[in-house]
């Protein structure tokens, strides 16, 4: 089972979804309050099971309507997402990977799970 864990960082505070491996499948930005940060996740647990896939990696793709995850190539050549809410906002990010079906992978499982991932706060206020 996957956990949302908050933490502190420079200049507020984020979120990383993390798999039951304990490995991170999604970063958020950096909120100033803790309350946007839980609105944020909220936010993806919403989103993530519904949103459309956008792969950007492949001519002439089809734009798709958020929400969506949108799969591009950096400047290095590795494949990433992030996760757009209905609004367009960008609500997570992925890592690079070296081949695009583990990127595709990253985002199921975000999907699986996001929806009941429990919340972990580890600020250091938060102790």
């Amino acid at each position: 089972m996957g956990k949302f864990v908050i933490k502190d960082a420079k200049g507020g505070v984020k979120f990383d979804l993390k798999a039951g491996n304990n490995e991170i499948i999604l970063t958020s930005e950096i909120y100033n309050s803790l309350a946007s940060c839980k609105n944020g996740i909220a936010s993806v647990q919403k989103n993530a099971p519904v949103a459309a896939l956008e792969d950007q990696t492949v001519k002439d793709f089809e734009k798709q309507k958020a929400p969506k995850f949108e799969v591009y190539a950096d400047k290095a050549g590795e494949f990433r997402f992030r996760l757009k809410a209905g609004n367009n906002e960008i609500i997570g990010v992925g890592e690079g990977y070296k081949k695009k079906d583990s990127c595709l992978n990253g985002i199921e499982s975000i999907r699986k799970n996001a929806v009941d991932a429990e919340i972990v706060d580890k600020r250091e206020s938060a102790k």
